[in-house]
């Protein structure tokens, strides 16, 4: 059997180990995008890669402490943010993830703000990677609070019920982390199954209470159904997971990935347990205030360019797709993606960028709030050739740029800047 582990309100969950009086009390954590990246002044600032792996999220360290008292979110009065989780006794309430900080208070006035710690929360996911790692053969990280492993000739099926309530008590004991467990044949009903044993609890699915199991979920909560795919199913009048097993026709004219959504939904579809998850792809996003200056924005541009360059040289690999994306106020949002296999160098890397931003900039008027760039299709993977044309001297820059990066890996990623973000 598969079975998935994922943490109870991990973020939260980290938070009381490290401030014990928030236990059994009303708990968010959230706060505003890391905008000081766009300060003129010099941070002492690297990056974080622990853990690293294909959904695990990559974060710019700072080594000064962040304040997260309550005044922290103040901005001219205003309590700002957005906040990422929620405790269950705040969920009580009816504070919901997404929702802003003001709201959350709104509901519950006496609701406890807490700003993320991603050092923390690096450091106990990678504590509890090693702990399973000690009880389980295979393990797989699928991102920085859910890990898959599997049981298969290890575990004899009639033990398991014992064996995963065992772990997730040893793990609350060890780590003091509240973790949830779900098995079943495959990885993707074992995941499903996760959501149904929170919080803090365990949930088998055999072959005998499949299909009582399966049946009445609505669509929305099987993982790799989006909102799209969603839309479809519900316009086809399919709303739950057993009107779908019964439309596997429908499913399969729909083409390759609603087929294969079907079989996992059937539990006929598996993966193996990959214990050396590479990462895929590699971005950087800020949320702002309401900007419409275009000489400031190209400056943040350059900023992020700088930053993610720093990132792509220390896992040393070589994008081949680039993605920039933009969201405007009142929702508005424009994007564009570019294929180019060449050796990577920062100043390249900062001209796509910037030509990237000037193209997908379609609605001048509004004021923009978020800008993120994704890089992706790296050449280990995607196995492109690259590009011959100006090798010498592209060899050259990315000597310069290694050099740079040795520099700002010494002092700090804002050691060395563009003169155009001064």
């Amino acid at each position: 059997m598969k079975i998935h582990i994922d943490i109870d309100c991990f973020f939260v969950s980290a938070a009381r180990i490290a401030y014990k009086f928030l236990e059994h009390k009303p708990v968010v954590i959230g706060g505003r995008s890391d905008t000081k990246i766009f300060s003129r002044s010099a941070k002492n600032q690297t990056v974080n890669f622990e853990n690293s792996g294909s959904f695990v999220p990559t974060f710019y360290k700072a080594y000064e402490e962040r304040d997260d008292d309550i005044a922290s979110f103040m901005e001219n009065g205003r309590l700002r943010g957005i906040l990422t989780t929620a405790s269950y006794e705040a969920r009580a309430y009816g504070i919901k993830t997404a929702m802003s900080l003001r709201e959350a208070k709104d509901l519950c006035p006496d609701v406890i703000i807490k700003a993320p710690n991603m050092s923390l929360y690096q450091d106990l996911s990678h504590k509890l990677h090693d702990f399973l790692s000690r009880k389980i053969p295979l393990i797989e990280q699928a991102s920085i609070d859910e890990f898959y492993g599997d049981l298969s000739g290890w575990v004899n099926d009639e033990d398991i019920p014992h064996f995963i309530d065992t772990l997730r008590h040893e793990i609350k004991k060890e780590l003091q982390l509240p973790v949830s467990i779900g098995a079943a044949k495959t990885r993707y009903i074992a995941k499903l199954a996760t959501t149904y044993a929170k919080p803090f609890g365990c949930k088998i699915i055999y072959p005998w209470n499949f299909d009582s199991f399966v049946n009445s979920i609505k669509v929305e909560n099987f993982a790799g159904i989006g909102k799209s795919m969603q839309q479809k199913l519900h316009a086809g009048q399919i709303r739950t997971l057993g009107e779908l097993r019964q439309r596997r026709g429908t499913l399969e004219s729909w083409g390759p990935y609603a087929k294969e959504l079907y079989k996992r939904v059937n539990g006929e579809s598996d993966a193996a347990i990959n214990t050396k998850q590479k990462r895929k792809s590699i971005g950087i996003s800020r949320t702002f205030d309401p900007l419409s200056d275009r000489r400031e924005l190209h400056r943040r541009i350059h900023i992020l360019a700088r930053h993610l360059s720093f990132a792509i040289f220390k896992l040393d690999v070589i994008p081949t797709v680039f993605h920039l994306s933009i969201n405007y106020e009142m929702n508005q949002k424009s994007h564009i993606n570019v294929s180019k296999a060449e050796i990577f160098t920062e100043k390249k890397f900062d001209a796509l960028c910037l030509e990237m931003f000037h193209k997908a900039d379609t609605q001048k008027r509004l004021h923009l709030i978020r800008l993120s760039i994704n890089c992706s299709s790296f050449t280990r993977d995607s196995h492109k050739e690259l590009s011959l044309i100006g090798f010498e001297e592209e060899k050259k820059m990315q000597t310069l740029s290694k050099s740079t990066q040795k520099l700002r890996e010494r002092y700090g990623i804002d050691t060395l800047k563009f003169g155009s973000e001064m």
